[in-house]
């Protein structure tokens, strides 16, 4: 679910089990739009971003846009261009956070969409709702481009139906001569993801990922940002996987030196997965990193408003674009609260989604920082 908190659109999840109880509720209308209340006392206003107009439509070849391409926050369009993964088609080499095969396995998307349906669901989604960018993410093929030759054709795609910057996501490919190659197609940015930088945690957590090494990562950022610019090419960092604060600071801190993006986000357990039962990190901790990460970024000259696509422009799965002025200082969320949302259906029937505020999803949002996973709708 995307909703926005005082001018911040966050993504919150909502098929977890963290969330089993909840002081806060959120009453939203028919409108999508409501307040934020505990105890019956109004906190902040809220409201849910509106289910796009181009999900009500379908390719030529007739498949459904939703199938194709998601809206993400509030103006993104992201989709996963290949839906399989040699990591998660063998058990003990998947990374033990991700639910790729899900959706597939449930019919909600396809195991691989065309250059040609992507730019069709681009321009639509750019004509009907606004979208002002997309991000393209991939599972890992067998081939030593690593999806970076898919990337590019679907890059190429976009572009020739709509002027929208594009990010593509990829492992480091074997050859480094793939980020000229998809700069020439029309990638604007490019997003290589480390998840986590122990080696211990790497191999517990994403056993087949960590075969390429944390050395090879920064090989190819090096390379990259050659390519793309600094601030161009980003990185996932995922805090509660099991490394050390000072590790994830660590590896923040000479990523900006290198002029690429550290996109801290803390772990969302996907039910399903082996990661399922695992405790996110605290607010109060996500709150820190943030602002210790933020105003080296600002002091840098690398903020999320200038990069030209993707995850870290988005912002809406993290805290950190809210800590990027230069010495900002952070107060403690209330790590231990949660939230509810409440909405009324166009059949008038209420629905409540309830929210673990732990992890401090939305902690640049004071105070509203403890919002942060919802659990699935159910009747009130």
């Amino acid at each position: 679910v995307a909703a926005t908190l005082r001018g911040a659109t966050v993504m919150i999840p909502i098929h977890t089990d963290q969330a089993a109880a909840s002081p806060f509720v959120a009453r939203i209308g028919r409108d999508g739009a409501g307040t934020v209340e505990r105890d019956g006392r109004e906190l902040a206003p809220i409201a849910l971003v509106k289910a796009p107009r181009f999900y009500a439509l379908s390719t030529r070849d007739g498949i459904p846009y939703p199938k194709i391409a998601l809206l993400h926050g509030a103006d993104v369009l992201a989709s996963t261009v290949l839906q399989t993964c040699i990591r998660y088609s063998e058990r003990d080499k998947a990374c033990t956070f991700c639910a790729i095969g899900q959706s597939l396995a449930a019919g909600r998307t396809t195991a691989k969409k065309t250059p040609e349906q992507l730019g069709e669901v681009a321009e639509a989604a750019a004509r009907l709702d606004g979208v002002r960018h997309v991000t393209l993410t991939t599972g890992t093929p067998r081939s030593p481009d690593r999806g970076a030759a898919h990337l590019a054709d679907c890059a190429r795609g976009i572009k020739a139906r709509v002027d929208l910057p594009v990010q593509a996501q990829c492992e480091p490919p074997d050859d480094f001569a793939w980020f000229e190659r998809m700069r020439a197609a029309g990638v604007d940015s490019l997003g290589m993801h480390l998840e986590a930088v122990e080696d211990e945690v790497r191999a517990a957590a994403m056993p087949g990922k960590a075969e390429v090494s944390v050395a090879r990562y920064f090989e190819a950022f090096e390379a990259a940002v050659r390519v793309f610019g600094r601030g161009q090419v980003s990185t996932y960092l995922i805090a509660g996987l099991g490394d050390s604060p000072s590790s994830l600071l660590d590896a923040s801190e000479r990523l900006i030196a290198m002029g690429v993006y550290p996109f801290l986000v803390p772990l969302v357990p996907i039910p399903g997965t082996p990661a399922a039962d695992r405790a996110p990190p605290s607010g109060e901790l996500m709150r820190a990193l943030y602002a210790h990460i933020g105003p080296l970024l600002a002091r840098a000259g690398l903020r999320s408003n200038d990069v030209k696509a993707g995850c870290a422009r988005c912002g809406a799965c993290s805290g950190l674009s809210g800590f990027e002025a230069e010495g900002r200082a952070a107060a403690p969320p209330d790590a231990g609260a949660a939230w509810t949302i409440t909405s009324e259906s166009s059949d008038d029937a209420s629905v409540q989604l309830r929210a673990c505020a732990d992890a401090g999803h939305v902690s640049r949002v004071p105070p509203l920082a403890p919002g942060h996973l919802l659990r699935r709708a159910r009747a009130v």
